[in-house]
């Protein structure tokens, strides 16, 4: 059966892969130094809306705007400090738990490269340049 006409969210497996890649993707996320102090002690309502955008995302069903309206990621993450640290920990705990649920390796950078791009969206505190 050709994978072809088939949306990430479907070649990945649907719900119940994209359930298991929040839920590793947070036990990383959780113990990142440069992540943990962003995020609250319960993870529930956070893992429970990345669940709703990442179903979106990927062609699935739009949980995320039929509850919460449009994304708006930047808006919504402006009071957080994102350094380019962040953006890069957020992307290196997401592979992590790619590794994890086992996304195959084709779908899986299609994936990747559409995440870098927002992770990198995010950034709102840029390092300062020491002057000599």
């Amino acid at each position: 059966m050709s994978t072809d006409n088939l949306t990430p969210y479907e070649r990945i497996g649907g719900a119940e892969t994209l359930a298991r890649l929040v839920d590793i993707f947070y036990n990383h996320v959780k113990r990142h130094p440069d992540l943990a102090p962003l995020f609250p002690e319960d993870l529930t309502p956070v893992k429970e809306r990345q669940y709703q955008f990442l179903t979106q995302f990927l062609g699935g069903p739009t949980l995320y705007s039929d509850i919460h309206g449009h994304p708006m990621l930047r808006a919504r993450h402006m009071r957080f400090p994102i350094g380019t640290a962040q953006a890069e920990a957020w992307l290196q705990c997401m592979e992590k738990a790619m590794d994890q649920t086992g996304i195959e390796s084709g779908i899986r950078q299609q994936i990747f490269d559409r995440l870098r791009l927002t992770a990198h969206h995010m950034i709102n505190q840029w390092e300062q340049k020491e002057e000599a």
